[in-house]
């Protein structure tokens, strides 16, 4: 009976990719007289657009376009912010380049902030299943006062072979190597997932004295220690063996895609789960959506469109760093037990000392539970006490955490207030040892 299960598990596991890519292929006649008819009904020289029925008929097809698409790597979409009551021009760069992510630099014009030293903050965004765009709200709030890094992670779909493995401890090393290139003093905000891994990555250099150590680490909706206030999808995560996940929900991406044959847990399974929770929430929006285009409401329809071009976004994660992540955070719970390894070696939070730690949650997180990210200060006893700062947005979910009016009014004030003042007496601080070092070397 075990072998039999085993083999069954596996052939559902090597059919779930092609039967995503098949059901694509059947929907792309019906997507094209979809789009026909749409056509019929909207157009100008149609007596039919006028109609009820044809209003109607043409909102069907618009709908059923949306939730048939498949959506592919959104745009930054960020050219200019507000600073200091002018629109300076912005530019996304590429300054580092991985195998698995790319490091980008939010290039400000340079004569709207010549002499300026703004902090260098590096945002780790998530690797979850969505691209690093999901975080356009955080990063465009944070360019007209610091110097903004992201890491823009690839899709697994789309990396050979060849590139080799990917996996937790490779994403720590990433991070670390981001750090070290930006330099001295960088600010690093983990948004959900990254959390465990900065958080780590910071443990692993402290470990070893690197003098290019995060002055400050801001960890945002993240599970720390998800035994604290477990949510649905911890529970979920817990409640099954590594096995199940690797036989239920791994896939080997389909011929001709160049990560062929690359073991990955797909976005759209991580997609699905995710809208399954909401289910009721994501049918009425496009109810909504229907009724608006009826009507002709444009602002509620670019709203529902633009928030659904990037929810809808999703990317794959390679097998390995999707299960050693179930296997390492949600299930041993390795951190906050003093267990996690990094190649080999125990990560331990207590050797950071010379890096702030700020906490912020959700109090309506239905994903990371609150206590969950706030947990971290257990873990770093040695962080100066002036160094540890927590904050918990009322009103706000997994979401809003990070995006929306409430980070921009509420949350990231308070975030670039503990930077600067993380900066201030790290310069303080520096000014009083050379002043100490001075008076010793001139007493010897």
């Amino acid at each position: 009976m075990p072998e039999s299960g085993t083999a069954t598990l596996g052939a559902t596991e090597t059919l779930l990719y092609h039967a995503y890519e098949l059901t694509h292929a059947a929907v792309r006649p019906l997507r094209m007289q979809s789009d026909a008819l749409r056509y019929a009904c909207r157009s100008a020289f149609s007596p039919v657009a006028y109609t009820p029925v044809g209003k109607a008929v043409a909102a069907a097809c618009e709908v059923f376009e949306n939730v048939t698409r498949r959506y592919g790597k959104p745009e930054w979409g960020i050219d200019a912010v507000d600073i200091d009551g002018e629109a300076v021009a912005v530019e996304p760069r590429l300054v580092y380049g991985k195998l698995f992510c790319d490091l980008l630099h939010f290039k400000r014009d340079k004569p709207a902030v010549a002499g300026r030293k703004d902090p260098k903050v590096l945002i780790v965004a998530p690797l979850s299943g969505h691209y690093a765009t999901l975080l356009r709200g955080t990063v465009k709030a944070m360019i007209p006062e610091h110097e903004v890094f992201v890491t823009d992670w690839r899709d697994a779909r789309f990396m050979p072979l060849a590139y080799g493995r990917f996996d937790l401890d490779d994403f720590i090393d990433y991070v670390i190597d981001f750090i070290r290139f930006i330099g001295p003093d960088t600010h690093v905000i983990a948004v959900c997932q990254p959390s465990v891994p900065v958080l780590a990555a910071a443990a692993v250099m402290a470990e070893q004295r690197d003098p290019l150590q995060p002055a400050s680490m801001t960890l945002i909706g993240g599970p720390i220690d998800t035994r604290r206030n477990p949510t649905a999808v911890n529970e979920l995560a817990a409640s099954r063996p590594l096995s199940w996940f690797e036989h239920t929900v791994i896939s080997p991406v389909p011929f001709p895609c160049p990560g062929a044959m690359r073991r990955v847990y797909p976005g759209f399974v991580q997609l699905t789960g995710f809208m399954t929770m909401n289910m009721e929430r994501h049918l009425d929006a496009h109810a909504d959506l229907f009724r608006h285009l009826i009507e002709g409401d444009c602002d509620s329809v670019d709203q529902h469109q633009r928030f659904y071009e990037e929810y809808l976004s999703v990317m794959d994660l390679t097998a390995e760093f999707y299960l050693q992540t179930i296997d390492t955070v949600f299930q041993k719970h390795a951190l906050p037990n003093g267990t996690m390894y990094h190649r080999g070696k125990p990560v331990d939070c207590r050797a950071i000392r010379n890096t702030a730690l700020m906490t912020i949650e959700g109090e309506l997180d239905d994903i990371c539970g609150l206590g969950q990210t706030e947990a971290a200060h257990d873990l770093c006893p040695n962080i100066p006490a002036a160094d540890h700062h927590h904050y918990v947005q009322e009103g706000v979910g997994h979401y809003g955490v990070f995006n929306g009016r409430r980070w921009r009014d509420e949350i990231q004030p308070r975030l670039k207030k503990m930077i600067r003042a993380t900066g201030r007496r790290r310069r303080a601080s520096s000014r009083l040892s050379g002043r100490l070092s001075g008076r010793l070397s001139g007493t010897a």
